[in-house]
């Protein structure tokens, strides 16, 4: 029975493990935290229990990955729908509201730009097409010879349609009559999910993470790190291996293989293929000189990826009392999106108990925020890092406060994180959370790292960002390393 080696219990990780688990192979899962999830995770502090990354679960629609995989693996989700708005998006002078039901968001968005309709249509049709192709075997980029073949069988009529898009970007999809205001909305959803603004995300990949909110949004009870959580149970419960506390610090390779890890605690592990839930810097870091020339290449070239700057805030729940749990902010639309001026926040529901106190509940916030201007003040001026981080926090304050009246005296417990803070606990270098940039489809990553029986799994590889895209990723590799080792 082959084994496989999977580095990281991240979302990515433990959904490739659960697939190759009932392929019938050996599987083990090392993960060097205390809890599952990684950057989809939740962490237990002073009585409450906060997303420490991820806050928004999508994907849980009849077609969606999620439900593609619970029929797959025969489990169930502890997830309640959200029926009412995803989430308001709150610009300085209006609100928009993301709702779920269609009719009801034709609505919205005619009320607030009604002349933006045809350009709906559009993204709709594009994401129609998109999302059909992520239900078929269509491994892209492919990784292998066999992969390639097989990319014309998930193609259909309809699909040649989206062609003459391939190449383009986002901002020449927009109406003519854009505004800042249109712009700003755009760009801040888009920023969100494909990690890139209108000027620069891919318009295919826009067109699909603009239909996120009626793609199966849903409450995870007791938080994100639910859905990690329930697939260490299914793991366990079906005789796979998950190991906490045991950081992968190095790994043998012979003959352009992986053939041993080794971690912090003295475990070590041979197996036939190995998966890292991992950045390709993190990779590289990981293999040392044994990494191979293409990887090193590779970190050397790409720009680093989106950091975030987070605030963890224990809320009165009598004072906050907002029945939808999301809300994304744009504090001046004629800005750059990022760095305070775009700051998402997700509360927990008020109905789920487990996350907090008796009459608390909990908020993440979070914004967009440069990696390596954080790195360099916390190497070389901690003073000025510590300033720069309690400016950060008063602006995603001010921002909390424009779209939730009273969450200043709500807040009873106020934790703000950096991108070094995101580095220590998940161990991603430099902090880099969210994927790579979607701006080009051409450009979009594969599993491959040089390795013959190593493979990436995670929000590095296509589709990339958020629980829905890289649970995608994981069957994809799942499916790769079931070709490649049987």
């Amino acid at each position: 029975m082959p084994h496989i080696v999977v580095i990281g219990a991240g979302i990515g990780g433990l959904t490739a493990a659960a697939l190759l688990l009932k392929q019938g192979f050996r599987v083990t899962v090392l993960e060097a935290s205390t809890y599952p999830g990684g950057c989809a995770g939740t962490f237990f502090h002073q009585g409450y229990h906060f997303d420490a990354g991820a806050t928004l679960a999508g994907g849980f629609d009849a077609n969606g990955p999620h439900t593609r995989l619970a029929d797959k693996l025969g489990l169930e989700w502890n997830v309640s729908p959200i029926r009412d708005a995803a989430w308001v998006v709150h610009l300085p002078e209006r609100k928009i509201h993301q709702y779920v039901d269609q009719q009801a968001w034709r609505d919205e968005y005619l009320t607030n730009f009604p002349y933006s309709e045809s350009f709906w249509h559009r993204q709709e049709r594009l994401a129609k097409i998109s999302w059909d192709i992520s239900i078929r075997d269509f491994p892209f980029p492919p990784a292998t010879l066999d992969e390639a073949l097989r990319l014309p069988l998930g193609l259909r009529l309809d699909t040649f349609s989206a062609l003459p898009y391939l190449t383009r970007k986002f901002r020449g999809l927009l109406p003519k009559q854009t505004d800042a205001e249109f712009k700003a909305f755009i760009d801040a959803q888009l920023l969100i999910s494909a990690q890139a603004v209108s000027d620069d995300a891919d318009a295919l990949y826009g067109s699909t993470v603009l239909d996120l909110p009626r793609r199966g949004v849903v409450h995870v009870h007791g938080g994100m790190g639910g859905i990690a959580e329930t697939l260490v149970g299914w793991l366990r419960a079906n005789g796979g291996q998950v190991c906490f506390r045991q950081q992968v610090a190095r790994l043998d390779v012979k003959n352009n293989r992986v053939t041993a890890a080794h971690t912090n605690k003295g475990l070590s592990l041979q197996a036939d293929a190995f998966l890292g839930n991992l950045t390709p810097w993190a990779l590289e870091k990981l293999l040392g000189e044994a990494a191979p020339t293409s990887l090193k290449s590779e970190v050397r070239r790409r720009d680093p990826m989106w950091g975030a700057f987070v605030m963890y805030v224990g809320l009165d729940a009598n004072i906050v009392d907002q029945s939808i749990t999301h809300h994304q902010v744009v504090m001046d639309v004629n800005k750059k999106l990022g760095e305070g001026n775009s700051v998402f926040i997700s509360l927990s529901p008020l109905d789920d108990e487990s996350r907090a106190p008796k009459g608390f509940r909990t908020a993440t916030l979070s914004t967009h925020t440069s990696v390596l201007s954080w790195d360099e003040l916390h190497k070389k001026d901690p003073e000025a890092y510590e300033e720069r981080k309690a400016e950060y926090a008063e602006r995603l304050l001010n921002a909390a406060e424009h779209a939730l009246p009273g969450f200043r005296k709500a807040a009873k417990l106020i934790m703000p994180g950096t991108p070094h803070t995101y580095e220590f606990f998940t161990r991603r270098p430099l902090g880099m959370v969210g994927g790579f940039p979607q701006t080009s489809l051409l450009r979009a990553r594969s599993p491959r790292t040089g390795l013959k029986n190593l493979w990436l799994v995670g929000d590095s590889i296509f589709p990339g960002q958020s629980t829905a895209g890289v649970t995608i990723g994981a069957m994809r590799v799942a499916k790769l390393v079931q070709e490649r080792i049987l």
